[in-house]
């Protein structure tokens, strides 16, 4: 990656979950700077994937690079969230709360969720409370990561289409390396990513621009050529400052606030709605 690249994205030189990752040449990950993750040879090149090589069509694409939240975008991670959130204040002694309460404190990475859970009943948690609640959390989150969370419908069929079109895909999630990547692996969704940017991948985390930032430079293509699909308040302010277009699904953790709110082009119902809104804004491009 250039230099001047990674200083404007802000990376990490060894942040403490780990890096953006890139797909490998035998179908592994590999850190953007080019620690492997296991033993074999390979070459970081963000502008030409050994695995998947370019389409022709590529170059003609609206949207050459598509960019996914990932927690109510692509996976319904509520359940496993929830489990933890109540797991952690039970540990510090406080009842349990009802999943769809804790469903509006995610989107702000796990630190707000751990406060937000804490003060539930309306006085603030000191910082040694945080603290500790923050370190019940993860050891809940780490054993119950994946147990019962599930993809939305239409997502690999939707996936499949971007991945038809010639697109590159990433996931810029604000959920940690440590908690992200076994999560994709878990649910299959790995193989489909040719960049995952995590919640301490970068200096800022959504919905500062930049992981949105980064995540281009991993994938060779300019903000104004990329596509961002999320959920949420925070995807949709990280996308119009990254000057990208972004569309919204209606069924995520928007913090309880109704979708139909947020700054986006549009609307879908599903990720196959969105690459079919993709494909119809290329369609218009090349008829223009």
């Amino acid at each position: 990656m250039r230099g001047g690249a990674r200083r404007r994205a802000g990376i990490r030189n060894s942040p403490p979950g780990g890096p953006a990752l890139l797909r490998d040449n035998d179908d592994t990950m590999t850190p953007a700077w080019g620690t492997r993750t296991r033993p074999g040879n390979f070459t970081i090149h963000p502008a030409a994937d050994p695995v998947r090589p370019l389409s022709p069509a590529r170059d003609t694409m609206h949207f050459p690079g598509i960019l996914f939240d990932l927690d109510g975008t692509l996976l319904d991670t509520i359940p496993d969230l929830a489990d933890a959130a109540n797991a952690m204040r039970q540990d510090m002694g406080l009842a349990p709360l009802a999943q769809d309460i804790i469903a509006t404190y995610v989107g702000k990475g796990v630190e707000q969720l751990v406060i937000r859970t804490l003060g539930h009943e309306g006085t603030p948690a000191s910082v040694d409370m945080v603290m500790r609640g923050l370190a019940r959390y993860q050891d809940h989150y780490r054993a119950l990561n994946g147990q019962r969370s599930r993809l939305y419908p239409g997502v690999l069929a939707g996936l499949e289409a971007f991945r038809e079109q010639g697109a590159r895909l990433a996931v810029v999630t604000n959920k940690s390396t440590e908690f992200a990547i076994p999560l994709l692996r878990q649910m299959s969704l790995d193989g489909y990513f040719d960049a995952v940017v995590c919640g301490d991948t970068c200096e800022r985390k959504k919905p500062d621009p930049m992981p949105l930032f980064h995540a281009c430079d991993l994938l060779g293509i300019t903000p104004a050529q990329a596509l961002f699909i999320g959920d949420s308040i925070n995807d949709a302010l990280a996308a119009n400052a990254a000057g990208m277009r972004v569309l919204a699904l209606p069924y995520g953790y928007n913090e309880g606030h109704p979708v139909q709110s947020l700054p986006v082009d549009a609307i879908v119902d599903s990720i196959v709605e969105a690459a079919q809104w993709a494909a119809d804004a290329t369609s218009q491009t090349e008829h223009a």
